[in-house]
């Protein structure tokens, strides 16, 4: 079975019962896509055991099945494969079966907790400029060349995520540019993948409900560096303190970048506005259409990327200076009376914070801004009091409302991000449930030059409230009340 290569030596096999020697026609890790010819990898996930699946997978005609532990009752014609690690064999396993589609492509991994999807999309539309067929990975969108392919999660499974690596090379792409999670690489489903290069953004308060604590979520994005080839780059934020703990073991050639740090690609804000940034990047002037110090720090590891992809550097800077921010990223819209409204996917304390000081450098002084920002359900509940003190402490009137709160209430929610608030800044802060109400509100407020800030679910085009996902669009909700009321 040749999807077994690597698995001896890589995930370790305890044990088999049967033969390897089988004809396999479908993969799964879903016992309810089981079928005929099949291969049911039994995955131990935090909800659901993929063990307890087996005799489902194998009534539906799965012949071989890979387990971390065999069951007692065997069935004759049933083939059992025990590993060490069945989440790290599922991920060598579909590489396999797809005929190791990452080592047909240059595959950049870009791992961080902000500005994961602006570098990703950014690389992938300035390949595209420079004449590239280029694949997508990110939390927005997937694509191939131009065909979007539904995007569920930021890293898909490892079966899925091969088949769209093997579509790319079906279609000639050269390069994917592929968002990396935390969750992604502690659950092993990027393993048996070849990349190119790897790039870190930053790490900060994240996804701590997942981890437990923030040494392991540190842990969990050094792995991606720790498994790159001598081949390959790892391009690193200096200025991020655990720039330099992401690279400490990894075997790739080493850059580094940054706007403060004695980096190898440094840049220099020159002028930061609406219309966007100008930058000095390596001694070169570049006019860019993105706004905010945040995303001169992406625009920076995009042309750092470039440079050891061996393209040429004036080439690279006129493409990047025609690309916009992604959907939900400092989106902003003006009205006739200078009403500024923007919207940013910013549901992190450093993103948020990152969004009201570009927000802050932009304003003349008189104007008022008022934030709108809520905290997500079953999500990591110590950001909560941090995302409400920070939006209290930057702008002039909060107004807390929901997010997704998916199972959890509400109340209960804006009832934990009040905990941030003392009486001083509590003053500032008011609650509205209902996202649309607390949009309306706050386009009933503003005056003439006032600013709008509505943070946390960017480009999300949904509500998930009680298991159901509702309708529910902040860029078209802002700019219809505007339109309406200013």
């Amino acid at each position: 079975m040749k999807l077994l290569k690597d698995i001896l030596y890589r995930a370790g096999i305890d044990e088999v019962l049967g033969s390897t020697n089988v004809a396999i026609e479908n993969i799964c890790i879903d016992s309810r896509q089981a079928k005929k010819f099949s291969l049911f990898i039994a995955v131990r996930g935090n909800v659901v055991d993929g063990h307890d699946y087996i005799d489902q997978a194998i009534k539906q005609g799965s012949q071989a099945i890979v387990c971390e532990q065999i069951p007692e009752a065997q069935i004759a014609e049933v083939n059992y494969i025990q590993v060490k690690n069945s989440r790290f064999a599922a991920g060598i396993i579909a590489s396999n079966f797809y005929d190791n589609p990452s080592e047909n492509l240059k595959l950049i991994g870009i791992t961080g907790t902000n500005g994961k999807t602006t570098t990703a999309t950014l690389l992938y539309e300035l390949f595209q400029g420079l004449g590239y067929k280029v694949g997508l990975i990110s939390t927005v969108r997937n694509l191939i060349n131009e065909t979007e392919v539904k995007a569920t999660h930021t890293t898909p499974d490892p079966i899925s995520l091969n088949n769209l690596l093997a579509e790319m090379v079906k279609a000639g792409c050269e390069f994917c540019f592929m968002e990396v999670s935390s969750h992604a690489l502690d659950q092993h489903r990027v393993a048996g993948l070849e990349f190119t290069g790897a790039i870190f953004t930053n790490i900060t308060h994240d996804h701590l409900d997942y981890h437990g604590n923030f040494d392991h979520y540190i842990k969990s994005k050094k792995m991606l560096f720790d498994q790159l080839p001598s081949t390959a780059f790892a391009l690193v934020n200096l200025d991020d303190r655990n720039g330099e703990v992401m690279v400490q073991n990894t075997k790739a050639k080493v850059i580094s970048y940054g706007l403060k740090s004695m980096a190898d690609r440094k840049a220099k804000i020159l002028e930061n506005n609406l219309t966007g940034l100008i930058l000095n990047i390596d001694g070169q002037e570049v006019i860019t259409r993105l706004i905010g110090s945040f995303n001169a720090y992406n625009i920076l590891s995009v042309y750092g990327a470039a440079i050891e992809l061996k393209e040429e550097k004036l080439q690279i800077l006129t493409t990047l200076s025609n690309l916009h921010s992604p959907e939900g990223r400092f989106q902003f819209i003006k009205t006739e009376n200078n009403v500024l409204g923007i919207v940013d996917y910013a549901h992190t304390p450093d993103a948020l914070e990152n969004v009201l000081s570009t927000i802050h450098e932009l304003r003349t002084g008189n104007e008022k801004l008022i934030t709108i920002v809520g905290c997500g359900g079953d999500r990591d509940k110590a950001k909560r009091p941090e995302m409400a003190r920070i939006a209290a402490e930057g702008s002039d009137k909060v107004i807390l409302t929901s997010d997704n709160p998916r199972s959890e209430e509400p109340e209960a929610i804006l009832a934990d991000m009040k905990k941030g608030l003392d009486p001083v800044l509590g003053r500032k802060a008011v609650s509205i449930v209902d996202r649309a109400e607390a949009i309306r509100t706050a386009c009933l407020m503003v005056q003439p030059g006032d600013i709008i800030l509505v943070a946390g679910k960017g480009h999300e085009k949904y509500q998930e409230i009680k298991g159901e996902k509702f309708a529910f669009d902040d860029m078209e909700v802002l700019s219809t009340n505007l339109k309406q009321i200013c």
